[in-house]
């Protein structure tokens, strides 16, 4: 198996100047100019596609993502790549690192519309599954009949349709959201969630949604940067042992699920997905899977860590 078939790069970290995670400044072009994160963007693209990475992820709201992504796949004209994008944010940082707001969130049926037209503009057919961003129990979504007949009627026509969730109720939402059915015909066949080492309370549901068939993708892998930056003890000392980083070790975590997921790594530049690559070739022992598990946090708590961190 190619080294990157479980693997999907995602460019939530180099489509935009400012984010989240952890890890990430250090690494970044000085400045972080719009051509200077493109040419960056295209050269780990470059690399993961070298490895055999084959899925790309982008989103509306990740700045120039989708943007560089195109640009990417026109000049080097690679015919195997999987794209997936998502709808529902709207980023509006202007490419500012100190922006007062950088993404506004909206599930409506407008929203989705006009989204979908940008998204389609920039990367034609060769969108393989559209996501609805974030969406939570408590989504707008749920209650929308026009919206979901929306994304119904995409899925209709060939482009499976799928949702990303957030938040300590993840499970509630995946549940929720495999239920929504037009005409007898669910809604949704993908989800990307959160799951890593400090937060695996969806991985109940997420194994429900394998065992029916659902496509599942795990985002966060490595917790913002959290795991790299500042990794538990117990993470630091099964690193070492296997002569590996941290990075690698919460991913190989991820690829160990026995339900399969493809797992969404966010590097920032070559090295760091060089770095994250290597997971693929480290053999976690139960021991180490079982010692692992004891770094859940309370998933109040992990989300509300993760509401605290500055965008950078």
């Amino acid at each position: 198996m190619p080294v990157g078939a479980r693997i999907a790069v995602g460019l939530a970290a180099l489509g935009r100047p400012a984010y989240i995670n952890l890890g990430r400044t250090g690494v970044l072009p000085p400045g972080r100019e719009f051509e200077a994160m493109r040419a960056a963007t295209h050269a780990v693209l470059d690399d993961a596609y070298r490895a055999g990475v084959r899925w790309i992820d982008v989103a509306r709201s990740y700045g120039s993502s989708e943007e560089f992504l195109a640009g990417w796949l026109a000049d080097r004209g690679h015919p195997d790549v999987t794209v997936s994008s998502k709808w529902g944010y709207r980023y509006v940082g202007e490419w500012k690192l100190d922006a007062e707001v950088h993404e506004v969130k909206e599930h409506t049926a407008a929203r989705f519309a006009e989204q979908w037209a940008e998204t389609g503009a920039l990367l034609g057919k060769a969108v393989s599954l559209y996501q609805v961003h974030s969406l939570t129990v408590d989504s707008p979504l749920f209650a929308d009949e026009r919206l979901v007949g929306a994304l119904a009627e995409l899925a209709a026509d060939g482009v499976p349709v799928g949702f990303s969730t957030s938040g300590p109720a993840q499970a509630d939402a995946i549940r929720r959201a495999f239920e929504l059915e037009v005409a007898g015909t669910p809604v949704f066949s993908a989800v990307q969630s959160t799951w890593n080492l400090l937060e695996p309370s969806a991985g109940p549901a997420l194994a429900e949604a394998h065992a029916a068939g659902k496509r599942v993708l795990v985002k966060e892998t490595v917790a913002n940067g959290r795991l790299v930056v500042e990794p538990p003890p117990s993470l630091d000392r099964i690193a070492r042992a296997h002569g590996v980083g941290p990075d690698a070790v919460a991913i190989a975590a991820v690829l160990a699920r026995e339900w399969r997921p493809m797992a969404v790594i966010g590097p920032s530049s070559t090295a760091q997905l060089a770095e994250n690559l290597v997971a693929t070739k480290a053999k976690l022992t139960a021991d180490d899977l079982a010692e692992l598990a004891t770094l859940a946090e309370e998933p109040a708590a992990y989300w509300r860590h993760r509401s605290c961190l500055g965008w950078q």
